[in-house]
C-alpha cells in the first residue's frame, strides 16, 4: 500500500432536515458508497446531522419568549445527537467495516454539559471505527448563538492517517488565525474545513489556508433547498414563506499545498467528490515556507491551548 497517496471523498449532500434517524441512514449510505470506491477518508458538512438552523434568520429567531422559537428549538434538541447514548455507533461500525476514516459535522447535546444545550461539533472517527476527537465549535457565528452554545479547546487535536496529519474546524472558525495555528503547530498537513454550504464561504478561504499552511485543504459543504424542509417540520409555513429557493448551494472543493485547485468549488450537485492526494507535494511546498517550523519564531511569539473540557461540575 502506498502510504504517500490518500484517496479522499467529500460528501456534498443535504440532510433529511432535523430528522436524525433518516439523516443517519443517508450518511450511512454515503459511507458505504465511499467505502466501495476504496476511499480512505470521507468528510461531511457542518452540522449535517441533523441540519443547520436555517429557521433562525427566516422566523425572527431573536424574538424573546416566542412560542415559535421555543417549539423549533425543542424539535432541534430532540433530533440532536447524544454520543454517550450510542447514537453514532452504526456510523462507527461502517467506518470499521470499510476501513474509512470519517469527519462528520453534528449537532451534539452532551451529557457532560447537562444534556440539553446544543453544540456544533466536528467528530473524527478513525479507520477502526473509534471516535478519537469531538471538537465543539469555539464560537458560534451571529444568529447561530441563538441556538448553539460556545465550545472549548478539547477537540483541537490532530490525527494520523497514512503519512498525513489531519485536523478540522467548523465554518467561520477557519477564519480564526489562532485556531488554525493550533492545528498547524500540532503538525497538521491536511486540513478539513466543514461548512453548512455555499460557494461564497469556500472559494477564497480554502486556497488561502492552503497557501498559508502549505497543506492540503478540504472544504466540504452541505446542500439545502426549500424543498428539503420536511412536511412535518414545526411552523413549516412560517419558515418557507421567507425562504429563498436555495439556502445552501454546496461549493465543496480541494486545494493543494501551493494554494491551487485540486478540485474547484462544485455547486448545486449532490454526491461524492473524490480525489487522490500525494503527501510529497506537502514536502515540496514546505521547502520555502513552514508556518510552524523553520519560518516560525517561538522565541518571539507562541500560542497557548487550553484543552480542558469545560463542565459546570468538578467531581473529586
Amino acid at each position: 500500500m502506498n502510504q504517500s497517496v490518500l484517496k479522499i471523498c467529500l460528501a456534498q449532500i443535504s440532510p433529511v432536515w432535523l430528522n436524525k434517524k433518516k439523516t443517519i441512514e443517508k450518511i450511512e449510505k454515503y459511507i458505504v458508497k465511499a467505502g466501495t470506491k476504496k476511499c480512505e477518508l470521507i468528510a461531511f458538512g457542518e452540522g449535517l446531522l441533523p441540519g443547520y438552523p436555517f429557521w433562525l434568520s427566516l422566523t425572527n429567531g431573536s424574538e424573546f419568549n416566542s412560542k415559535i422559537q421555543k417549539e423549533l428549538h425543542a424539535h432541534y434538541i430532540r433530533n440532536s445527537i447524544q454520543i454517550e447514548a450510542g447514537e453514532l455507533d452504526t456510523i462507527c461500525e461502517l467506518a470499521k467495516k470499510y476501513n474509512i476514516a470519517v469527519y462528520l459535522g453534528i449537532i451534539e447535546r452532551p451529557k457532560n454539559r447537562g444534556g440539553h444545550s446544543l453544540y456544533c461539533s466536528l467528530i473524527y472517527i478513525n479507520q477502526e471505527g473509534q471516535i478519537k476527537s469531538i471538537h465543539r465549535k469555539l464560537q458560534p457565528t451571529y444568529e447561530e448563538r441563538l441556538t448553539w452554545a460556545a465550545g472549548d479547546g478539547n477537540g483541537l487535536q490532530v490525527h494520523n492517517l497514512k503519512q498525513f496529519c489531519l485536523g478540522g474546524l467548523n465554518c467561520w472558525e477557519n477564519w480564526m488565525p489562532l485556531a488554525r495555528s493550533s492545528l498547524y503547530g500540532l503538525g497538521e498537513n491536511l486540513h478539513i474545513a466543514v461548512w453548512p454550504g455555499s460557494e461564497h464561504n469556500t472559494v477564497d478561504i480554502t486556497r488561502f489556508i492552503a497557501k498559508e499552511s502549505r497543506s492540503y485543504v478540504i472544504s466540504v459543504s452541505g446542500l439545502m433547498g426549500v424543498e428539503d424542509f420536511p412536511s412535518d417540520t414545526p411552523h413549516l409555513n412560517k419558515i418557507v414563506e421567507n425562504a429563498p429557493d436555495i439556502l445552501a448551494n454546496g461549493g465543496s472543493c480541494v486545494a493543494g499545498p501551493d494554494g491551487e485547485w485540486v478540485i474547484a468549488p462544485v455547486k448545486g450537485k449532490e454526491g461524492l467528490i473524490t480525489a487522490d492526494i500525494d503527501f510529497n507535494r506537502i514536502l515540496e511546498e514546505r521547502q520555502n515556507f513552514d508556518v510552524s517550523g523553520h519560518y516560525s519564531r517561538p522565541d518571539v511569539t507562541r500560542l497557548t491551548i487550553n484543552r480542558e473540557r469545560q463542565s459546570i461540575i468538578h467531581i473529586t
